[in-house]
């Protein structure tokens, strides 16, 4: 619909934007619908417009009718099944998001690359009003949400978070908290033995949140068991047959070992090495991320605990943060701080 900027019918432009409080040029902006006006001012031009009979009905509900938010997000592709089960919820949720009048698509790229994350970012930003990611700790990372930023496309990252960026709200747990939470579980399973020996596997340490989980269990430790010796990290980057291979290294290497804290994903590797060996019930094993994998590993005994966070509350969360947005609203009113669970054999909801 092309407005013209003389009289039209009984109102003009100029009357509207004299209405409105706003400029000739943002009236007409507004009316074509064309992008760059807030959305509030936006509706206050529409208003105007419908007050003064500028525009006939059917015009008018078109233009008041906003098309949805598109809201893209970016998960890392691999075996890590809580990511897996994030996106997939993305994908069959969508008449969750009718409400807040938004469209949310999935994308993947390849795991613990900086560079591929942040090339995914610029691009799909030219076609996004919104992308949540799992972020990596990288500058090139850091550059493209500040790009973005600028362009006047928020980023949200979850799970894991990008230190001193532009992002626009972080959705995830307290990883520092998490990390001690395993490690007081882990001492407090293990018990008084002398020589228990203690390990982690990690996805990768590009990961903020791998990071300060590996950094709050080894001060648990350090605080309240130091009879238990540390004996180092791997990095297994989230996929189970690499799981696998370290901690049949760790069971070679160690083997007094008495538990393991998989700071990342991809259980299953571990629980198979522990089986394995035959140490499925010996070495105390705490992992994160309820899924169906990690389920049945609790009900047979493998894992003793599960510390994980609701992927539903995760996404809505996410939706929430950028419907505030596009409304002008700070980002994270009405938003619940996410809240960890830690989940036994015998509490699984």
């Amino acid at each position: 619909m092309k407005v013209e900027t003389e009289a039209s019918g009984r109102a003009r432009v100029a009357d509207i934007a004299r209405a409105a409080q706003v400029s000739t040029a943002t009236v007409d902006r507004v009316l074509n619908r064309r992008p760059g006006v807030r959305d509030a001012t936006a509706q206050r031009v529409l208003k105007a417009a419908k007050a003064l009979d500028y525009l006939p009905e059917s015009s008018l509900h078109a233009a008041l009718t906003r098309p949805p938010l598109r809201l893209c997000f970016l998960l890392p592709s691999g075996t890590n099944r809580f990511i897996r089960m994030l996106g997939d919820m993305v994908g069959y949720s969508q008449e969750h998001w009718a409400p807040f009048n938004v469209s949310c698509r999935a994308e993947t790229i390849e795991s613990f690359n900086p560079q591929a994350l942040a090339a995914a970012l610029l691009r799909l930003g030219k076609r996004s009003d919104g992308i949540a990611m799992m972020a990596l700790e990288h500058p090139a990372v850091r550059e493209a949400v500040a790009t973005l930023a600028a362009q006047g496309v928020p980023v949200v990252t979850l799970i894991s978070d990008l230190s001193n960026s532009a992002r626009a709200a972080y959705i995830g747990l307290d990883n520092r908290a998490a990390g001690r939470t395993a490690g007081y579980l882990i001492g407090r399973f293990i018990g008084p033995r002398a020589s228990a020996k203690v390990a982690l596997i990690a996805g990768s340490l590009s990961y903020k949140a791998h990071e300060e989980r590996e950094a709050g269990f080894l001060h648990v430790i350090d605080e309240m068991f130091k009879r238990l010796e540390v004996v180092g990290l791997r990095e297994g980057q989230d996929d189970a047959e690499k799981n696998y291979r370290q901690t049949r290294a760790l069971l070679d290497q160690h083997p007094e070992l008495g538990g393991i804290y998989n700071i990342g994903g991809a259980s299953d590797g571990v629980a198979r090495a522990l089986k394995e060996a035959g140490r499925a019930h010996k070495v105390v094993f705490v992992g994160h991320g309820l899924t169906p994998d990690t389920r049945a590993l609790l009900i047979d005994g493998s894992m003793d605990a599960v510390i994980t966070q609701s992927p539903q509350t995760t996404l809505m969360s996410c939706v929430r943060i950028f419907t505030n947005l596009r409304d002008g609203r700070e980002a994270l009113i009405g938003v619940e701080s996410t809240r960890s669970q830690v989940i036994f054999r015998e509490n699984l909801p």
